[in-house]
């Protein structure tokens, strides 16, 4: 049964090897639970019916296992199309049944090779106990014993040796690639022999970031407006040896190249790899013509998944010793004449940027937006905005309060809003429905979500339903794997969303619907999948 609710349709297209393994993981996990019942059935000392009708029951259960096993592997190339029509992705090959079963089969006797061994330690346990006290409280105690030691081992031992060994290994990685071509020569660019940040201190993402972005002419290009140099500061873990040096370098770097002249300065909180999503900060310099100011600093070398388990304070010390600083200095410029102050931050850079402060730091004299994309289920500000969301609405789009300060996007576009009045702080969340990242939660195992709700996202398969512990599986996956959906879906954000999300937190000047349409059509999206970066 598990094995066959692990085909039914999630939030992503999966692939044969994605779906295999993640099959043959359920199948392990049902068969845990089958024969955990029927051990516990048996310790209570149930009784069950005479041989003959036990092995006619075990035989139609058997063959009805078979018959629903099949049923399921002959839908699941329909349901996985189901995933793929709402994204526009081509329908998979017939034979993905064939090869899913394939690679389910050996993932699944692995699983079980491993249950079989913790079954064998707890019974070597228990049979050492049960000379020295009762025989139900010897198997309590060899089961406690036993899953306090795993536990312990793997977490100590093999989960947080392996994820430093990661950090580690990306670490040196980080410090030995560089890209091909040469620090940047002009005397306002990160790395330049006028900078205060030296090239070799950071990492490839961050390179890529800084020489890939769009010049002026590039803006005139595509606006066919006058555009000015936008300015990029990246400060990398190397730049410095600690959060406070690297926030100072940050500042000292935003002042000398006239960042707070600027009409916009955003405080863009990185993934963890230390990436910043392109697709965000070109629309941005897009809509003002270049006349903005981006700073970022590195806080670890993980990936975000990885940098969620094992250091999540770390983006949040970082992002707000960078918030501070910058704040400080901002409150000291005359309100008439300093840049608007913006955060941005996508997945991990998302939760960090929202614990950058409190609204009641900055209430004297607030900044003036903030886009979040992607943001994770725990993200503090994201999960108070749709835990108290207005009745009616649905999780995957919420509206919260009076909407003057939050506001919530996804692939529909701001007109949708009502014509309440944005306050003096302007923020906006942009998720899709079809993401993961957003939408996973621990508590998904044994509650029907609420984003499951009727309607449900536009970019969700009709075919989704929630199965106990299974869907929560599913969603793992997809968390794994959220960056292989197409731009626009999953937690791969298009740059025509993020434009009307800046507009919204902006109201960059000079813009109305049909130059934004035109500037959206002359962005290729497909440029800026991550696989494409």
């Amino acid at each position: 049964m598990f094995f066959a609710a692990s085909l039914t349709p999630s939030l992503l297209p999966r692939s044969e090897v994605a779906q295999g393994v993640l099959s043959g993981a359920c199948f392990a996990v049902g068969y845990g639970f089958g024969n955990l019942i029927h051990w516990f059935w048996g310790f209570l000392g149930l009784r069950v019916p005479p041989g003959r009708i036990t092995r006619v029951l075990g035989i139609t259960a058997a063959l009805g296992c078979i018959a629903l096993v099949l049923i399921a592997l002959y839908w699941t190339t329909g349901w996985q199309n189901s995933v793929r029509a709402v994204m526009g992705l081509p329908e998979v090959d017939e034979y993905q049944p064939l090869i899913i079963a394939l690679v389910a089969a050996p993932v699944s006797i692995a699983f079980l090779v491993v249950g079989k061994a913790l079954v064998t330690l707890i019974r070597l346990v228990w049979s050492w106990l049960m000379p020295h006290m009762p025989r139900r409280v010897a198997l309590v105690m060899s089961i406690t014993l036993v899953g306090l030691v795993v536990t312990l081992l793997f977490n100590n031992l093999v989960w947080r040796a392996a994820l430093r060994g990661a950090e580690r290994f990306y670490e040196q990685l980080d410090a030995v690639i560089s890209t091909d071509a040469a620090p940047p020569a002009e005397w306002h660019q990160t790395g330049s022999p006028q900078s205060l940040i030296e090239w070799e201190t950071i990492g490839r993402d961050s390179r890529r970031y800084l020489l890939d972005h769009k010049s002026a002419k590039d803006i005139t290009q595509v606006t066919g407006r006058p555009a000015i140099e936008p300015l990029r500061t990246y400060v990398g873990l190397r730049s410095a040896p600690n959060v406070e040096a690297r926030v100072q370098l940050a500042l000292d770097e935003l002042k000398r190249i006239g960042a707070f002249d600027r009409a916009a300065l955003v405080l863009a909180m990185p993934v963890g790899t230390g990436w910043v999503d392109p697709a965000a900060i070109d629309t941005l310099e897009y809509l003002f013509h270049g006349d903005v100011a981006t700073v970022a600093v590195q806080y670890s070398y993980l990936a975000s998944v990885l940098s969620l388990l094992i250091e999540p304070e770390y983006g949040a010390e970082t992002a707000s010793a960078l918030f501070s600083a910058v704040y400080q200095y901002w409150t000291t410029l005359p309100k008439d004449s300093r840049p608007k102050l913006y955060l941005h931050g996508l997945s991990l850079g998302a939760i960090a940027s929202q614990n950058a402060t409190t609204v009641y730091d900055v209430l004297g004299d607030p900044f003036d937006g903030a886009l979040w994309a992607g943001p994770p289920f725990s993200s503090p500000i994201w999960k108070h905005a749709t835990d108290f969301r207005l009745a009616g609405t649905p999780q995957w789009l919420p509206k919260f309060g009076n909407s003057s300060a939050v506001r919530f996007m996804n692939q529909s576009r701001p007109e949708d809003w009502d014509d309440t009045p944005w306050g003096p702080m302007r923020i906006v969340f942009l998720q899709y429905a079809s993401d993961p990242i957003v939408f996973f939660n621990f508590d998904t195992d044994w509650t029907r979500p609420d984003w499951l709700s009727q309607p449900t996202g536009p970019d969700v398969s009709p075919a989704l339903n929630w199965y106990p512990i299974v869907t929560f599986l599913q969603l793992a996956v997809d968390a794994a794997l959220a960056q292989t959906a197409p731009v626009g879906y999953g937690h791969v954000y298009s740059p025509h969303d993020y434009i009307d999300a800046w507009v919204a937190v902006t109201d960059p000047p000079g813009w109305d619907a049909q130059s934004i349409n035109a500037l959206k059509a002359a962005i290729n999206i497909d440029d800026y999948h991550p696989s494409n970066q």
